[in-house]
């Protein structure tokens, strides 16, 4: 066995320890999946969704849904530090198997948010109490995909 020291990276997470917990960070990784997207130099959006989008039925499907397919699975491990992501990526990835251009724009729009928040990272304390938050806004009727 081997002490490797402190951890500083373990699967593109940076990871930095202070004196009360951890902070995990993927600020690069987000950084690269703009890049990739060529969306470096884009406005920064403040919300990751909509609050109402709406499709038609005759929307044409993408030429090459494999660069969709990528961008979703990107923001998935994303979503390992950014728990704000998960709604809106969870959203995106229902339509892999057939995405549109109306999703292409959704995951566009979540990139944006991203690049406005690319410096938010998940702090673990270890001063902790054993309380439970927990939010519910549930709409089912009025979202013709998930009703």
């Amino acid at each position: 066995m081997k002490d490797l020291d402190q951890i500083h990276h373990f699967l593109g997470i940076e990871i930095s320890q202070t004196s009360d917990g951890l902070h995990l960070s993927q600020s690069h990784y987000a950084l690269t999946i703009l890049e990739r997207a060529n969306m470096v130099d884009c406005k920064p959006m403040s919300t990751p969704l909509e609050a109402k989008t709406r499709t038609s039925s005759n929307e044409v499907l993408l030429e090459d849904p494999s660069y969709f397919r990528g961008l979703v699975g990107a923001l998935q491990y994303l979503t390992l530090t950014r728990p704000d992501l998960s709604y809106s990526v969870n959203n995106a990835s229902q339509f892999m198997h057939a995405p549109i251009v109306v999703h292409l724009k959704m995951v566009r729009r979540i990139l944006r948010y991203v690049k406005g928040t690319i410096d938010i990272d998940l702090h673990f304390t270890s001063i902790t109490t054993l309380d439970l938050c927990a939010f519910s806004d549930a709409d089912w009727p009025g979202c013709p995909t998930t009703r």
